[in-house]
């Protein structure tokens, strides 16, 4: 089903002949499990989403990122890989994929893809050779150690998901490490021959017309070798619901030797000319990593974190402090945000209430449209799809499972796309897909949208189109003017042109600020936002 005919999608010209395309741009994830499902498994595919790549042409993207899609147990839905360099079947094949990549160059979308360099799945023939021998090639190209005198584990290091970071194996008679599920060993980043390995890979996908990688947890890629234990974290007013959370990770993950394995990467991607590289940050201590890991012009070109991702409410004081922590600076990289996507609740689920989703919706879109850096969207984002509640029978989420009910789960975010509002499928090509739809997600559906004006999917349209049209939007300063306990304004400056940007972000009606001008066109006005008043949940984008 498509929404929109290929002839009225067409590429856009990078920004400027001295501007990388990635700089200020807007980014779709694509969760291949939930995008589209070609063959009526149940499964979302690579076919699925070629067939559906002029809906996002037309929202005014740049790229599309693509979640893994390489062979895998699915252990963790493709996160625990088993060959770095081929499709696993239920999503097709590299056939598949390469007309995937045609198609959205033919639209005028890069391709980003994940490359997780952290861990592999204990399938992985790398892991397979590493366990059967101490002595044989890959015997150190994951992280093995012996046991303590009393049989123990080597280290106190914790597992995201639960437990300790280490299983024990019989082969070698030895505990292996594993920051996430046991099935996923942990790859020794510190190894040359594992990180030319790594680079091959990379190699492979840029060779197929790939644009660029996400690098998934790029904290995790190396360790302290000397298996120091963690130290105990300090309380925090938050709550601790798995044993990771109640140390400070400072052995077992962000390790001074992953920036010059990053400049490998970067050396690597320029070769290929106009390659773009994001590292996905989390932890206590991820501003600080994603400064270092894009440092200087010769490492990452940006990285997010979670400052937005699991945010309890969306408040001026976040978005100030989140932005303040990207000055355009000399040797400070170039920031990306993200307020939804596969591992996060769905935004409106957690900052607003159904009733005020609609206007909360389209003041939200506009103002990561604001934001200095590049922006992702996550599939659905555009339509204003919630979170589905998920009974605990019906769970596939590992980590859901073992922490539950104290940790949301991540599939509520990853039920299929809504494509057409009354048919049985929704559009999406089966019926009985592996995730449930969502209950009110019908009335939400891409058809029904396009089909409608007013709809928050031509507002995305709109928004996406004025930021690309105004490089003080996507390439442009930032400096926050206001903020207050539901207010927040902000300019863009670039080239001459300054925007005033201005949100109320509470559910009552404010008053302009006294203290900003009140002078300017219109470029965008979300819910009737005006300098006479800021209703709830509105913005207004003026050129002053």
């Amino acid at each position: 089903m498509s929404l929109m005919t290929p002839s009225t999608a067409q590429p856009k010209p990078d920004p400027a002949p001295t501007t990388p395309w990635w700089k200020g741009a807007a980014i779709y994830q694509i969760y291949p499990r939930s995008f589209a499902d070609s063959n009526g498994d149940g499964i979302g595919d690579l076919n699925g989403i070629t067939a559906h790549l002029d809906h996002v042409a037309a929202l005014g993207v740049d790229a599309v990122w693509l979640s893994p899609f390489f062979t895998s147990p699915m252990k963790d839905f493709g996160y625990d890989v088993a060959d770095y360099r081929d499709v696993d079947p239920i999503f097709g094949t590299l056939a598949d994929f390469d007309a995937l990549i045609a198609r959205a160059h033919a639209l005028g979308l890069r391709v980003i893809i994940d490359q997780v360099y952290s861990h592999t799945s204990n399938e992985h023939p790398w892991f397979q050779q590493s366990r059967a021998s101490r002595s044989g090639d890959k015997a150190d190209w994951y992280v093995w150690a012996d046991a303590k005198p009393d049989g123990s584990p080597p280290s106190n290091w914790q597992s995201v998901f639960g437990g300790p970071a280490w299983t024990w194996d019989a082969r070698r008679q030895q505990y292996y490490m594993h920051n996430f599920l046991k099935e996923q060993p942990q790859l020794n980043g510190h190894n040359p021959a594992v990180q030319q390995a790594l680079l091959d890979t990379a190699r492979f996908w840029l060779d197929r017309g790939v644009d660029g990688f996400r690098l998934d947890a790029i904290n995790f890629a190396m360790h302290d070798p000397a298996l120091t234990d963690n130290p105990p974290a300090p309380a925090t007013n938050r709550a601790r619901t798995r044993p990771f959370d109640f140390q400070l990770k400072l052995h077992n993950q962000g390790h001074a030797d992953i920036p010059p394995f990053l400049e490998r990467i970067r050396a690597l991607l320029d070769e290929y000319g106009a390659g773009f590289t994001v590292a996905e940050v989390g932890g206590e201590d991820s501003d600080r990593e994603m400064k270092l890991f894009t440092k200087g012009g010769t490492r990452l070109d940006s990285a997010y974190g979670f400052d937005f991702l699991y945010a309890e409410r969306l408040t001026p004081a976040l978005v100030a402090d989140a932005v303040a922590r990207w000055p355009d600076a000399p040797g400070i990289g170039w920031p990306s945000w993200a307020f939804e996507n596969h591992d996060a609740p769905r935004a409106l689920s957690r900052w607003t209430t159904p009733e005020h989703a609609p206007a909360f919706g389209r003041m939200k879109m506009l103002l990561l449209a604001c934001l200095r850096g590049n922006i992702f969207l996550y599939q659905g984002e555009e339509l204003g799809l919630t979170q589905v509640d998920i009974p605990f029978d019906a769970l596939l989420d590992p980590e859901a499972i073992a922490n539950w009910p104290m940790t949301l789960s991540r599939d509520g975010a990853r039920t299929p796309m809504p494509w057409i509002g009354t048919a049985p499928d929704l559009g999406f090509g089966s019926e009985t897909p592996w995730l449930p739809f969502g209950g009110d997600h019908s009335a939400l559906a891409a058809d029904q949208q396009h089909a409608d004006p007013d709809s928050l999917l031509h507002w995305t349209r709109q928004v996406l189109a004025v930021r690309n049209a105004h490089p003080a939007l996507r390439q442009g300063d930032i400096r926050i003017l206001h903020s207050d306990d539901a207010v927040l304004a902000f300019e863009r400056r670039d080239a001459g042109e300054r925007l005033l940007c201005v949100f109320n972000l509470g559910d009552t009606t404010r008053g302009w600020p006294s203290d900003l001008a009140q002078t300017g066109a219109v470029l965008l006005s979300a819910n009737a936002a005006s300098a006479a008043a800021l209703p709830p949940y509105s913005g207004l984008v003026l050129r002053a």
